[in-house]
């Protein structure tokens, strides 16, 4: 079984926590554990599945399933920023891999954040379309800070080939 589900920004990736929303106030199903993590601070999809081969295949870095976010950064990145992301950015834990990157316009159809990003007059933002194939912990928002574009909003778009499309924020699908 798998399930599709969308994190809202500051639940847990786990079923118990203390005083903190998590995944048992979204999801009733039972048996599914998530396959990878997903910071209390971004949102977007998370997969869970009660089939450990295939929680092995999603979230291994050996296996390079590409995950697409879509970040909101601090500033217009340059072509020179970019190229830094798509060839690699040292990080205090060593180089990145590669990275697919590309300014996109904002979301169509975006649900609102709660709570929302702090908004400044005067630093404008963009938005990027950012593909990995590995996952170190926070690696979107330690990469846009080293090319000096601070993440300010994070969402996980897609796994492979499964989308959070069509799932608003809490909501979950469920494929058999």
């Amino acid at each position: 079984m798998l399930v599709l589900f969308n994190k809202p920004y500051g639940v847990l990736c786990q079923f118990s926590g203390e005083g903190r929303p998590t995944l048992a106030d979204y999801i009733r199903i039972k048996g599914v554990y998530p396959a990878g993590r997903l910071d209390t601070d971004s949102e977007g999809l998370l997969v869970l599945t009660d089939d450990g081969v295939l929680q092995n295949r999603i979230s291994h870095p050996h296996h390079k399933l590409p995950k697409t976010y879509l970040a909101q950064v601090e500033g217009i990145p340059d072509d020179i920023a970019l190229d830094k992301l798509r060839h690699g950015v040292r990080l205090n834990d060593g180089m990145t891999l590669p990275a697919g990157v590309r300014r996109v316009p904002e979301p169509a159809g975006l649900w609102p954040r709660d709570p929302p990003i702090r908004f400044r007059k005067r630093v404008a933002d963009c938005w990027l379309e950012l593909t990995l194939v590995e996952g170190r912990n926070r690696q979107v928002r330690r990469m846009t800070a080293a090319v000096g574009h601070p993440t300010l909003r994070l969402i996980r778009w897609s796994i492979g080939n499964w989308s959070v499309e069509g799932l608003a924020p809490g909501e979950h699908r469920r494929l058999d």
